[in-house]
């Protein structure tokens, strides 16, 4: 099984690469971009999107070959599912909604503009309601200046999303595969633990796909690291399939990145590691295995419950925000991520 294992990563990674360098080609001469909403990244702008487009046709190619694997058959057609909902909300992204305001502090002392302090200097986006108030006042008593705008796109709304990823978890418990969750057999009793699972599994790798690489390099050692806790059995191709498709897209999505996933490729990875692991029930190594996107998302909900308060959400905007680098961010969030994984397999008994 060690043999297929590795060669089932190995078709899946190189499948990936392939077809990601023909969708960001593709892409690029319809002259379809990405619109970075963080004035940090600003110089991204005009970067292929939509690049989870060539993670699923790996998938789907991978699949035909290993059909006769159940697993990866019902994974595959969850991914399917969730990359096209992904898919209708990109395209509605290429539409702009509004254009907003980057303004400069030009006083001698810091400012408050909605959430933010603005410091001597400092730049920001008035994206907020109160942002946009705050900064009518602050132009006319000349305490600031408009430096740029930020063309935001269009977006479904937020229960619209959540009802979508609804559904993609309401189709996993139609297929009836999951009823056995964290050790415990419970039936229909699992379905809203399965829903709500997809829920959350989506919404975190969607969350943590905001730098290059960050998303795909951890879903890259997050499946490799349950594939490993299960031995590489027949039930761990779903996760093999999972890494290789992350491996290949890293190759084009590394810092600077040349093509993004876009919500097709986070909703795809998302709910195709959620439903390995309930297919496997490898729940509790599963969401530890994702502990950075599980606490950035925490994080981020208590940022808007008015718990926290960070100056751009979410964290890792935070931490370039604060002066670390893009590259440094993302290696932390990776490091983590295999500190934690290995951690996790040394508890099971895993033997490197």
């Amino acid at each position: 099984m060690m043999e297929i294992g590795l060669t089932a990563f190995i078709i899946s990674a190189a499948a990936s690469a392939a077809f990601t360098l023909f969708i960001r080609n593709v892409l690029r001469s319809a002259g379809i971009g990405d619109r970075p909403i963080v004035t940090e990244h600003s110089h991204k702008a005009g970067t292929p999107t939509m690049g989870g487009l060539g993670m699923l046709l790996a998938v789907l190619l991978v699949t035909i070959i290993y059909r006769n694997n159940p697993y990866l058959v019902l994974t595959a057609l969850i991914i399917l599912t969730s990359a096209i909902v992904g898919l209708l909300d990109d395209l509605i992204g290429l539409k702009v909604k509004e254009v907003q305001k980057i303004i400069r502090n030009v006083s001698e002392g810091p400012l408050e503009v909605g959430q933010l302090v603005l410091k001597p200097g400092e730049e920001a986006r008035a994206a907020t309601d109160k942002a946009k108030r705050d900064v009518e006042e602050l132009l006319e008593r000349g305490l600031v200046e408009v430096v740029g705008e930020a063309p935001i796109k269009s977006e479904v709304s937020e229960g619209e999303k959540i009802l979508a990823q609804l559904m993609i978890g309401v189709f996993l418990v139609i297929g009836g595969a999951v009823t056995k969750l964290g050790g415990f057999n419970l039936g229909l009793a699992a379905a809203p633990i399965v829903i709500g699972g997809m829920v959350g599994a989506i919404n975190a790798v969607n969350l943590i796909d905001g730098m290059d690489g960050m998303a795909s390099g951890i879903m890259l050692i997050a499946s490799l690291s349950c594939a490993l806790l299960l031995g590489l059995s027949a039930a761990a191709l779903p996760f093999v399939v999972l890494a290789g498709i992350s491996a290949g897209f890293l190759v084009f999505n590394r810092h600077p990145a040349s093509i993004f996933m876009g919500d097709t490729g986070s909703f795809a990875l998302g709910a195709g590691y959620a439903t390995a692991v309930m297919l496997t029930d490898t729940v509790y190594f599963g969401v530890l295995a994702i502990a950075v996107p599980v606490v950035s998302v925490i994080i981020s909900l208590l940022h808007r419950a008015g718990v926290i308060r960070l100056p751009v959400e979410p964290l890792h905007h935070t931490l370039h925000y604060r002066g670390m680098s893009e590259r440094m961010i993302v290696l932390l969030y990776w490091l983590i991520t295999a500190a934690v994984c290995g951690l996790g397999l040394y508890l099971s008994g895993f033997t490197f």
